[in-house]
C-alpha cells in the first residue's frame, strides 16, 4: 500500500513542497529512502524505527521504501522524520489520517518526541501559498510558524500525541498567533558621549536615510562607542522587514521560541578574522553569512583595513544590489543583504597620522601599505566619511548630558515617514536612477556647487548620486521639500579624507 504525506523543505530562505510518498510490499525487509537524501535524511530510519517502537506501535516486517519527491532536489536535514513515521503508520493501517490539506515536519527522538527544526518561517510561508489549511510542527516551533499568518499550526510534543489528534481521541488546540510582549531593550545612549557632535549628525544622517558610513580617527576618540549607538536612533522595523530579517536567522537557526521574531534591526560586528565565506555565506549547502544576516540592520566593521582584502572585496556587489547569489555544484542560492555598512578605522597602523602631536611614528610607505586593503570601488560606496578627532579635557570633564537616543530617533523617524510617503517605502539610500531625477534635483545655486565639487574633488558617477541621496536625506531631517544649497553643502562635507583619496 502507498500512503501520501504532504511536508515541505528548504532551499536557501525559500520552502517548497515536498511529497513523502511510503509504499509497503512484500518481500524481505528493508528500509530505503530516495529522492535525493542526504545523510542526515538517511539516518531517519533508525529515528523512525526506534520512535515508532518506543511510541507502542508495530514496526512493518515488509519492504519499505519512502520517495521523497521532487526527486531531483536534494533533500537535507531532519525535518522529514515526522511525514516519515506518518507515512509508515498510515499506510501499515495503524492510523488513519483524515485532516484534510495537512502536512507535517519535525524531528523526532528515539522516544517519539519532536525537537524544532531550523527554517521553520520560511516553509509555514509556502504552507500558505500552498493552500496547506494545517499544518503539524515541533512545538518549540509553532510561535515562529504563526507569524506567517496562514495555515492552522499545531504544535506537536510527542508521537503519541499526534495520534492521539489524529484518531480525534484528544484534539490538539491550534497554537494562537505570537504577539510581542513589551519590551524595554536597554541599549547604549548617546547621551553618554561626550562631544562628537558632526560625528553624532552624521551617524543621525545615515539612520535617517540608510546611507553607509565611515569614522576615522586616532585611538580613543570613540569611533565603536559611536557605532554602537546607532541601533538606538535607528527606525522601527516594518512588518515586511521584520518578516525578511527572521527569514534569514531562521534558516540559521538563530531564533527563539520565547521571541521568534526579529523585531529590533540586526546589529552584526564579525572579528576581523573572518574569512570571505563567513563574511558572504557559503558552504556545500550555502548558508547566509555576515552580510546576509545583517539584512535591514548594521554590520559594522571595526579596525576596517585589517580585514583581508578578499573578505572586503565581497561587499561590493551586495551594496550595490541588496542580495547575494551563492552558486555551488549543487545549486544556486541568492540571500537578501540591504544592510547599512558602518565602519570604524585608524588613519595609521599606530593610529596617529595626521595629529597635531605629531605622534605618528609611520613612514609614508607603511601608512600606504596599511591603506592598501580599502580598494577605491570599496570606498566609493561609503556615503559619509567622518573624521573623528580626539577630545580635550574641557569635553572630558564637561558634565552636562548631550541629546538622548530618543529624542534623535525621533527625527530620523520623522525623516523616514517622509521618505516613505514620497518613495512608496523606499529609503533615500535605496532611490534608483528614476528617484534621483524625480526627487533629488538641484537648483541653480546647487548645480553650481556641484559641478565645482565634481570637478575639484575628482568625483565618479557613483559618489555624485550618493551625495545627492546624502543631501536629500539632510533636507527630509530639516522638512525641506527639495534640496537646498547649504544641504548639499553640508553632503560635500562627508567626503573622504585626502589620505583615503590618494
Amino acid at each position: 500500500m502507498v500512503f501520501t504525506v504532504r511536508s515541505l523543505g528548504l532551499h536557501g530562505i525559500s520552502g517548497y513542497p515536498v511529497l513523502a510518498e511510503c509504499d509497503l510490499s512484500a518481500g524481505l525487509p528493508a528500509f530505503t529512502i530516495v529522492g535525493l537524501p542526504d545523510a542526515a535524511v538517511n539516518e531517519a530510519r533508525d529515528r523512525v524505527r526506534s520512535a515508532i517502537k518506543n511510541c507502542g506501535f508495530t514496526f512493518p516486517v515488509s519492504r519499505i521504501t519512502i520517495n521523497l519527491a521532487p526527486a531531483h532536489v536534494k533533500k537535507e536535514g531532519t525535518l522529514y522524520d515526522l511525514p516519515i513515521l506518518v507515512g509508515i503508520l498510515a499506510a501499515g493501517g495503524q492510523l488513519q489520517v483524515k485532516q484534510p490539506d495537512c502536512a507535517f515536519l519535525g524531528e523526532l527522538s528515539l522516544s517519539g518526541q519532536l525537537r524544532p527544526c531550523a527554517g521553520m518561517l520560511p516553509m509555514a510561508l509556502r504552507a500558505k501559498e500552498e493552500g496547506i489549511r494545517a499544518l503539524f510542527v515541533p512545538e518549540d516551533n509553532a510561535p515562529e510558524a504563526t507569524l506567517a499568518q496562514g495555515p492552522d499550526i499545531y504544535p506537536v510534543r510527542d508521537v503519541g500525541q499526534l495520534v492521539r489528534h489524529l484518531s480525534g481521541e484528544e484534539l490538539i488546540s491550534p497554537a494562537r498567533p505570537w504577539v510581542p510582549a513589551p519590551q524595554d531593550t536597554a541599549l547604549p545612549n548617546f547621551s553618554q558621549v561626550k562631544g562628537q557632535e558632526q560625528a553624532k549628525r552624521a551617524l543621525e544622517i545615515a539612520a535617517a536615510g540608510g546611507h553607509n558610513i565611515l569614522l576615522s580617527g586616532p585611538p580613543g576618540s570613540g569611533k565603536s562607542m559611536l557605532a554602537r549607538r546607532l541601533p538606538g536612533i535607528l527606525p522601527g522595523m516594518t512588518r515586511q522587514e521584520a518578516l525578511e530579517a527572521t527569514q534569514v536567522h531562521s534558516v540559521m537557526g538563530l531564533t527563539s521560541p520565547e521571541h521568534p521574531l526579529i523585531d529590533v534591526r540586526p546589529f552584526r560586528s564579525p572579528h576581523h578574522t573572518i574569512s570571505s565565506m563567513g563574511m558572504a555565506g557559503g558552504g556545500s549547502n550555502p548558508k547566509p553569512g555576515e552580510i546576509s544576516l545583517a539584512h535591514q540592520g548594521v554590520l559594522f566593521l571595526d579596525e576596517l583595513p585589517e580585514f583581508p582584502k578578499e573578505v572586503l572585496e565581497v561587499l561590493r556587489q551586495p551594496l550595490e544590489d541588496g542580495q547575494i547569489q551563492i552558486s555551488r555544484a549543487s545549486g544556486t542560492v541568492t540571500y537578501p543583504s540591504r544592510f547599512m555598512l558602518v565602519c570604524a578605522m585608524n588613519p595609521c597602523r599606530c593610529g596617529w597620522y595626521g595629529h597635531p602631536s605629531g605622534r605618528c611614528r609611520c613612514t609614508p610607505a607603511e601608512v600606504k601599505k596599511y591603506l592598501s586593503r580599502l580598494s577605491g570601488p570599496l570606498l566609493d560606496r561609503i556615503d559619509l566619511f567622518v573624521q573623528v578627532d580626539a577630545l580635550d579635557f574641557d569635553e572630558l570633564a564637561h558634565r552636562q548630558p548631550s541629546q538622548s537616543s530618543a529624542t534623535i530617533r525621533a527625527r530620523v523617524n520623522e525623516a523616514r515617514s517622509r521618505q516613505r510617503e514620497r518613495q512608496h517605502g523606499a529609503s533615500n539610500a535605496g532611490l534608483d536612477r528614476d528617484g534621483l531625477d524625480q526627487f533629488c534635483g538641484l537648483d541653480e545655486d546647487g548645480l553650481r556647487l556641484m559641478k565645482g565639487a565634481f570637478d575639484r574633488m575628482g568625483l565618479t558617477a557613483r559618489s555624485y548620486d550618493r551625495i545627492l541621496k546624502v543631501a536629500r536625506t539632510i533636507a527630509d531631517l530639516d522638512g525641506s521639500p527639495g534640496i537646498q544649497s547649504f544641504h548639499l553643502a553640508e553632503a560635500l562635507q562627508y567626503r573622504p579624507p585626502e589620505y583615503l583619496r590618494r
